[in-house]
């Protein structure tokens, strides 16, 4: 039975609870640092979370929970100094748990704003405990000024060494050319897949229908919205390939206290001055809200010596030439023996040992465990059916070399294992077709040897910052290893029409090499598509704008 509070002890608690008399119940208008805390004394008393907070945090003037909730409701009071005052109460709860998991328990919502692309990667690099969001090359054009010049990252090892000149010119040769064919580059994608080609779902109707034959007002209007916008993209789709690392971008993440300090420790650690910079200046603002979660984050001796270790053994045994030609995705390695995972789709079910079924599975027809398989995956109506746990058994490791850009959008998997090399020139760069189509050829392949050059010039004696001026075309290796429930997620999300062209093609050819060994479980990946689409973002931007209609409607209801 829920706990019975007095009168005025529910009048205290009602503002950070959503209710005072039931068992299940969330908090509001909370710090982070005090909902971590009472989470963490949660576990080791047997007093209920409401009377945690009662007892132990509202009316003990040691945690500075007023001053924190006034900060709140009240201009004038600073956060950080109410949460700083109490910091030494919240270390001592926190410490007295003993345990890194209490990190999780608070969290905070942090933006970093005009950070590099190859920035981003490095922040969106940690993967558990932590969401991050990135603003988009497909949806927003990157070609403002400020200052009268582009939004790259004025590298400063560079900008102080005798490549600035290097670096300046081929950042804004890089930029100049993605400005001078937006104009051009819409107009083709316009004239070559133009709206009347596209059908559209007339309601009226209740059919597909091509555009010139609707003729209802509404939904020529939403088609026209949708072209223009999956036009847009296109474009951009394609002139992203000429941004280059240094671009400057903006990125959302959410995260846990434990997820922050992890991330911290390795962006003190690396080699980079952008990044070590960036470390110190998220510290700072985490220390608002969590601090107690993020104190024990700093430069990290270890990493930095296994960095050079390794750079020194790959010296001496690795020689830089003799690179192979590669396909844009090798599989290395599979799990071969499917036993396991046909024992696990039965073990809940039973009171067997894996070992046991293990071992009548072997002894099965290759009919009976087709059964089990079928049994187990069969009946998925849509990609969010998920498949159960039973495929995480079957492993696959990728071997994936792509463009930078295509590496953006998959490197934001986390259920999985991937590992990237640096950025560089030595894989060549990718043309879209378009490019070659449209005429601009020229000047895309004068901007990316001109990269190529500079690139070279500076990697000669500064190879980490020589990253900033790689375009993301340039082809970037990195390894992926997932098992076969993260397989059918990752392929059969990817692929969608709406997707990329890019990395829908790495996610086919994904999928081809798993039907190749294990044609059997690649059956059940009902829902990757092999299609190929003209203007793939259509039909979603179609919907889009319906959603946003009903929404206003709903608004004036």
């Amino acid at each position: 039975m829920p706990e019975s509070f007095t009168e005025e002890e529910k009048k205290i608690l009602r503002p950070f609870v959503s209710n005072v008399d039931k068992p299940v119940f969330v908090l509001r208008n909370l710090p982070e640092v005090i909902k971590g805390a009472l989470f963490s004394r949660y576990s080791r008393s047997q007093k209920s979370l409401r009377r945690l907070l009662l007892d132990e945090f509202i009316k003990d003037k040691e945690t500075g929970f007023s001053e924190m909730v006034q900060h709140q409701e009240k201009e004038g009071i600073d956060l950080k100094e109410a949460v700083q005052k109490a910091q030494a109460f919240y270390d001592r709860v926190l410490d007295g748990y003993g345990d890194d998991s209490v990190g999780e328990l608070g969290g905070a919502h942090l933006a970093c704003e005009n950070i590099s692309n190859y920035a981003s990667k490095v922040l969106e690099d940690a993967r558990i405990g932590g969401s991050p969001l990135e603003k988009s090359t497909r949806y927003v054009w990157f070609d403002e000024k400020q200052d009268g010049d582009y939004l790259f990252y004025k590298e400063p090892v560079l900008m102080a060494s005798e490549f600035k000149d290097t670096y300046l010119r081929i950042n804004r040769l890089l930029f100049d050319t993605y400005v001078k064919l937006i104009d051009p580059m819409k107009a083709f994608v316009t004239k070559h897949f133009p709206l009347e080609e596209f059908p559209f779902f007339d309601a009226a109707a209740k059919k597909e229908m091509p555009f010139k034959e609707i003729k209802d007002g509404k939904v020529r209007a939403r088609a026209e919205k949708g072209y223009a916008s999956a036009v847009k993209a296109k474009a951009c789709d394609i002139l992203r390939h000429l941004l280059p690392a240094s671009t400057l971008t903006n990125v959302g993440i959410f995260g846990n206290g434990r997820f922050f300090q992890g991330l911290l420790t390795k962006m003190y650690s690396h080699p980079v001055a952008e990044i070590q910079a960036l470390a110190a200046q998220i510290h700072h603002e985490l220390d608002h809200l969590i601090p107690s979660f993020v104190r024990r984050a700093k430069k990290d001796g270890f990493l930095v010596k296994k960095r050079g270790a390794i750079e020194k053994i790959r010296d001496e045994m690795i020689p830089a030439n003799g690179i192979q030609p590669a396909k844009e995705v090798t599989l290395v390695d599979y799990d071969k023996d499917e036993a396991t995972a046909l024992a696990a789709m039965l073990y809940p079910y039973t009171k067997l040992s894996l070992l046991q079924l293990r071992a009548k599975i072997k002894a099965m027809s290759s009919e009976e465990c087709f059964r089990i398989m079928q049994t187990y995956l069969d009946g998925r109506s849509h990609r969010r059916d998920k498949p159960g746990r039973a495929l995480e058994h079957i492993y696959y490791t990728f071997d994936i070399l792509a463009d930078f850009g295509i590496y953006r959008d998959l490197q934001r998997h986390r259920v999985l294992t991937q590992e990237r090399q640096d950025l560089t020139v030595i894989h060549g760069y990718v043309t879209p077709q378009e490019i070659i189509d449209a005429g601009f050829n020229k000047e895309y392949s004068h901007a990316m040897n001109e990269a190529i050059n500079a690139y070279r010039e500076i990697a000669e004696k500064y190879p980490k910052e020589a990253q900033y001026v790689v375009p993301m075309a340039f082809r970037i290796r990195w390894y992926m290893k997932m098992n076969l429930r993260e397989a059918f997620h990752f392929i059969e999300l990817r692929s969608i029409a709406q997707g990329h062209p890019g990395y829908r093609k790495v996610a086919q050819e994904m999928y081809q090499e798993i039907k190749r060994v294990h044609p059997a479980f690649a059956a059940y990946m009902k829902f990757v598509d092999l299609n190929e689409y003209p203007l793939g973002r259509i039909q979603a931007a179609v919907r889009q704008e319906e959603k946003r209609e009903e929404l206003l409607q709903n608004r004036k209801k």
